[in-house]
């Protein structure tokens, strides 16, 4: 089992990979891997850093966990393969960019269209094991997702982040405000939404609004 990043997320990340911490999670993820059944696949663990290279990140929307039904996680939060049915969190934020800028409501679930864009759709766990939600997390995930997000916030300015929900939000704790534009909201799940969180929030129309401002190319929702 071969892990490789994308050589731009190499080049900035190359210390924080070579820390203790990290050698011992890539050895819990292999063995994982080699025992049990494990999504996403092996080769799409750092899908979002391939599909989004550092120098083009324009925005960073953080996931908590990958899905853990079969066929469904792709290495990108909140997305799922073609094919593969909508789950409601995905609904609800096509349901709202659906509101917020009267597009049409996407066929597919895979978010690699908007990953080519420059939006890093991070989850702050990248691995999880079958049907067992949370079963990769405290294992070291959240501390190199961390050291992500703290990287894109020193070496970058005018990032979009988009924060949904009270676990996103504690992840942002490490982003510059005076260098970056952050949105926060609720979750997109059903639990959330229904009480009134998620929707109306116009996070999609609001990114681009500020994408324009400084004369950077909005994002095709």
């Amino acid at each position: 089992m071969q892990l490789s990043i994308h050589s731009t997320w190499q080049n900035v990340l190359s210390s924080e990979m070579e820390k203790p911490y990290f050698k011992a999670l890539i050895s819990f993820v292999k063995e994982e891997y080699a025992t049990k059944t494990c999504y996403p696949k092996a080769d799409e663990i750092f899908a979002a850093f391939d599909h989004c290279p550092f120098n083009e990140v324009k925005i960073v929307i953080i996931g908590q966990d990958p899905y853990h039904g079969f066929g469904q996680a792709n290495g990108l939060c909140f997305s799922v393969n073609d094919g593969i049915a909508l789950p409601p969190s995905l609904q609800n934020i096509f349901k709202e960019i659906e509101q917020d800028i009267q597009t049409p409501f996407p066929i597919s679930g895979n978010l690699e269209r908007l990953a080519a864009q420059g939006v890093l759709l991070l989850n702050a766990t990248l691995t999880v094991r079958e049907s067992e939600a949370g079963s990769h997390q405290k294992k070291g995930w959240e501390t190199f997702t961390d050291a992500v997000i703290q990287k894109i916030s020193d070496d970058k300015e005018n990032v979009v982040f988009l924060l949904w929900g009270g676990f996103a939000k504690k992840k942002g704790a490490k982003i510059d405000r005076n260098k970056h534009y952050v949105l926060e909201t609720g979750h997109p799940s059903p639990l959330s939404a229904n009480r009134g969180l998620w929707f109306g929030n116009n996070h999609f129309s609001k990114t681009n609004t500020f994408l324009k401002s400084k004369s950077t190319t909005e994002i095709v929702w």
